[in-house]
């Protein structure tokens, strides 16, 4: 499989996929992973996720932005692993474009709820699997 076509592939497999395995380093380098529903994607560069402000995961970002997210179609048996960075982001504007109907339930306060955050990530490079085949491709 060609870079190009594993671009594509990677590219259809983060649209189909609406959640995220999100890997996280805690305080003694040890990794975390948590399931995250995906809010939104620009491309496979850039993806956004929300949390709680108050979260373990936020903490962990915090002091070390280093992440992957892992992407995973069990019927085609094909994954896509993403490595690079989160942000923690809080900006009001921000917050405003991602919101969704019916957070209000997880954010009682709506979208200013100081416990609402965006979660950016910046890929750096990524890894596309299908076919017993693995393509590795920088961004």
């Amino acid at each position: 499989m060609s870079t190009g076509e594993a671009l594509r592939k990677s590219a259809g497999l983060l649209e189909r996929s609406e959640i995220a395995m999100v890997g996280s380093n805690d305080q003694d380098g040890y990794p975390n992973i948590k399931a995250m529903f995906k809010i939104e994607a620009e491309g496979i560069n850039n993806i956004w996720f929300s949390t709680n402000t108050s979260s373990k995961r936020v903490s962990q970002f915090r002091s070390d932005p280093r992440a992957c997210v892992y992407f995973y179609d069990h019927e085609r048996f094909s994954g896509l692993l993403l490595v690079g960075d989160i942000e923690v982001v809080t900006d009001s504007a921000c917050k405003q474009r991602l919101w969704r109907q019916g957070w209000e339930a997880y954010y009682p306060q709506g979208v200013t709820d100081p416990e609402y955050c965006a979660l950016q990530f910046a890929a750096r490079w990524g890894n596309y699997y299908h076919g017993l085949q693995n393509v590795s491709f920088d961004l």
